[in-house]
């Protein structure tokens, strides 16, 4: 069996799996497990017991679309994920021992050295009898970028969620349903963290908290953990249904619910929640600058209740992002879950299995493939599996489990309006063994037997949390001194209790914070000034007449930079401002450029010659596609955008070529089958012949043996007959000989035409080439007539000092 060529596997949207497999010759072939990444869009469920290969095939996946761009969000409840990161281009012992236990070296009677070098050409051994080179996994390595979050915990990246209670947006808000799965996924979470199990219809908790989020979300006004402590105290709600508020709950029981929020907020073991980056499925997905990144969301530290609520927010986070996606068949993005079975159960409605199910049966139209694995199928909810298209499934332990699987594949059968054989199929999962799966894709004609390629990256097992530290310790580190430099001058400003005077008719607002610090220091407002305004664009070439708005912060603690507006910064259009200052705040002093009201109206007309000479529009185009972006993204984004509408015309592209030779392909199969009929029946009728002349011809040497007595005018008829025969066997090999010309230049037609087919696909990766993309850009500048500047704003920012004398930004 000939080593697989990076040429065959390396295709166009298509994912490098493994290779078909003989079950009854126990045996690899030589045709490749190559899956459309495409058909990811309808989803995907891998179900196998331990030991089954599951987790090496669910990375291959991963790693394959990295490989193609996809960006992925992995929800990783045992710590196999982490694995993603064990990539070696190298693959020196060195890059293996920090992963080996040593208790395992010395059962395989070896040193910890002698491990890591066995393991290591084991490794380079196992990817080189796949086809895979150092190259391949350098490649894989710098498509996308890895980081392993922590909710609740600073072992790795840590992960804020408290945003997530911030209003949903426009899209969201118009639409019942997706409000109302919205509200009660946030309210079930936070209950579940609390440890009351609320039934939506029937928890007063439950409705109260559901009612207050409802209506401070259509006012636009995102509520957190804190704010709610308030207003469950002080509901803005008079009315719950036809009941007043009092009748409905007690205030003295909304002050119990308060007090638990109150406690759960305060405790120690609850303030890591509160630290880290805040929870944004577009941060999750993409670097700032628009790389893919592979979000691994490791959770098995938490407990049962912890991890119920950090899924069920991240879920109803996806459904909001996907719901501002435009519609799209090709993939987009990945949510992968490992472990799934708990949060999307058959028969209990846990808080996760709203938005799985919500995702589940509208996230393919918006090119998001969620792909979900287990090892325990019987405890997922078979129905709502109906709506997956690729079943990948391994060995099973149970007969149970077997029956709930074939529950599933026959409701994803009946989705589709495929036949479904149900006793095949039972056949095929009895014959399954280790990294043996079959594929049953509603796309693809029938089931598919293929065993798993080996993975790129080191499968070390489940990582412990030293470990993880030690895999996130570098950029960590990276992160707190960014942080630590930007924000080394705000310890060295003097502080005053009271508030500082304005001038005269100055407006000021009060910047609301969304971070959190651990400890208790001391928390100081620092002045800035607000700035904002509204540009128009026009440009008719290019079809854009828009209106931008523009928002910027210029700090000013220390006094009015030199560089003036050169120095500020965009601030977030959803950012929250108040008109009263948080009591627990003492505040910095004023700077003198801003005690001055003609002071400060300069630096205003400033700041709109600033926009003008500042803010062209940059519009991106790309040659390739001959599209502009939308106006208003920066370039990342504009990236992003080709690069989704790229992969669309390719798979577009890539059906139509299929089409154009999928019909001359069945042309030459036909007649391959023809001719392997006709060489079949040629050969029968040569072998019969040959057979016939040979009896023939042994009946006549046998008379011409025994003698004249027995040469009678029979023997002399026989031995012409036999000449007959030989003849006719003679004229039979040549209608062989024939047949088999014919079947062989059918054959090179088809290897011909095979050929033909991967030219064009290989053109048409060249020419849409998704991650080298080349843009043109063209500046529009704003029209100077129709720029309009909003009132002069001192904006108070919230800071907290740590212990070791820092100030941090809490916002």
């Amino acid at each position: 069996m000939a080593t697989p060529s990076p040429d065959v596997f390396e295709k166009l949207a298509t994912f490098y799996l493994g290779r078909h497999y003989d079950t009854a010759e126990g045996k690899l072939l030589d045709d490749l497990m190559l899956y459309d990444a495409k058909d990811l869009c309808t989803h995907a469920m891998c179900v196998g017991m331990t030991g089954s290969g599951k987790t090496g095939l669910c990375i291959s996946l991963l790693e394959e679309a990295a490989i193609d761009g996809i960006p992925a969000i992995c929800i990783d409840p045992k710590g196999d994920l982490a694995d993603l990161m064990l990539a070696f281009p190298d693959m020196q012992p060195a890059d293996f021992q920090p992963w080996l236990e040593a208790g395992e070296a010395s059962r395989k009677g070896m040193t910890l050295d002698e491990f890591a070098t066995a393991t290591a050409t084991k490794w380079k051994n196992g990817l080189a009898a796949w086809g895979q080179t150092p190259d391949r996994v350098g490649r894989y390595k710098d498509a996308v970028d890895v980081a392993i979050y922590t909710p609740g915990s600073n072992i790795g990246l840590p992960l804020t969620v408290l945003k997530s209670f911030d209003a949903p947006p426009p899209k969201v808000l118009d639409d019942t349903d997706a409000m109302r799965e919205r509200v009660t996924g946030a309210a079930s979470g936070l209950l579940t963290l609390l440890g009351i199990e609320a039934d939506p219809l029937l928890s007063r908790e439950h409705i109260l908290i559901s009612s207050i989020l409802d209506h401070c979300w259509r006012e636009g006004r995102s509520v957190s953990v804190g704010d709610l402590i308030g207003l469950i105290h002080a509901p803005p709600i008079t009315r719950v249904g036809v009941l007043d508020l009092e009748s409905f709950m007690p205030t003295s029981e909304r002050s119990k619910l308060a007090m638990m929020l109150n406690n759960l907020l305060a405790s120690p073991a609850f303030s890591s929640w509160l630290e880290g980056e805040t929870l944004s499925i577009k941060k999750l997905l993409h670097t700032a600058e628009g790389k893919p990144r592979m979000s691994i969301l490791s959770i098995a530290h938490l407990s049962e209740k912890e991890r119920m609520f950090f899924v069920t927010i991240l879920l109803n986070e996806v459904v909001a992002w996907m719901r501002t996606q435009s519609g799209t068949s090709s993939l987009r993005a990945i949510l992968y879950m490992d472990e799934v079975a708990g949060y999307f159960p058959p028969v209990a409605n846990p808080p996760s299995k709203p938005p799985m199910l919500t995702l589940l049966k509208q996230a393919r139209a918006f090119g998001l493939g969620v792909t979900l694995a287990t090892q325990n199928p019987v405890d997922l909810d078979y129905k709502g599996l109906s709506n997956i298209g690729t079943w990948f499934l391994g060995r099973l332990q149970t007969e149970r489990d077997k029956a709930r699987v074939l529950e599933g594949l026959e409701g994803a059968a009946a989705q589709s309006g495929k036949p479904f054989n149900r006793s095949q199929m039972e056949q095929l999962l009895a014959s399954l063994g280790s990294r043996v799966f079959l594929m049953n894709n509603v796309h693809d004609p029938a089931p598919t037997l293929f065993q798993t390629r080996w993975a790129m990256s080191f499968l070390a097992g489940p990582l412990a949390r030293d470990q993880i530290r030690r895999l996130m310790a570098t950029r960590k580190t990276n992160l707190a001194q960014q942080a630590k430099a930007k924000n080394a001058s705000v310890a060295k400003r003097s502080v005053t209790p009271t508030r500082p005077v304005l001038p005269a008719g100055m407006g000021e607002s009060f910047l609301v914070p969304t971070a959190f610090v651990r400890g208790e220091g001391k928390r100081i407002y620092r002045a800035a000034l607000l700035g904002e305004g509204s540009l128009h664009y026009v440009r008719s070439s290019a079809k854009v007449d828009a209106w931008v708005d523009g928002r910027r912060l210029l700090d000013c603690g220390d006094g009015v930079p030199k560089d003036g507006w050169e120095s500020s910064e965009v601030k977030d259009p959803a950012s929250e401002f108040e008109k009263k200052p948080d009591p627990t705040f003492a505040f910095s002093t004023l700077p003198d450029e801003l005690r001055g009201k003609a002071t400060i109206k300069t630096l205003f007309k400033d700041f709109e010659d600033y926009l003008y000479r500042h803010h062209p529009m940059q519009l991106f185009k790309s040659p390739a596609l001959g599209e502009y972006a939308p106006p208003g993204m920066s370039e990342s984004e504009a990236r992003l955008h080709f690069q989704q509408a790229a992969r669309e015309r390719r798979d577009l592209e890539t059906d139509k070529l299929r089409a154009k030779y999928v019909k001359k392909m069945e042309s030459i199969r036909s007649k391959i089958r023809t001719a392997e009929d006709r060489l079949s029946r040629e050969s029968a009728q040569y072998d019969s012949a040959k057979m016939s002349s040979l009896v023939s011809l042994g009946a006549s040497v046998l008379g011409a043996f025994m003698g004249r007595k027995f040469a009678t005018k029979t023997n002399v008829s026989k031995v012409s007959t036999a000449a007959r025969s030989a003849s006719r066997a003679a004229q039979q090999h040549a209608d062989v000989d024939r047949a088999e010309q014919q079947l062989k230049e059918y054959r090179l037609d088809m290897d011909e035409m095979n050929e033909k087919l991967e030219a064009e696909l290989s053109d048409l990766t060249s020419s849409l080439q998704i991650e080298n993309l080349e843009l043109e850009i063209l500046e529009i500048s704003p029209r100077k007539s129709d720029l309009k500047i909003s009132d002069p704003m001192i904006v108070w920012t919230p800071w907290q000092m740590t212990a070791d004398g820092e100030a941090v930004p809490l916002f």
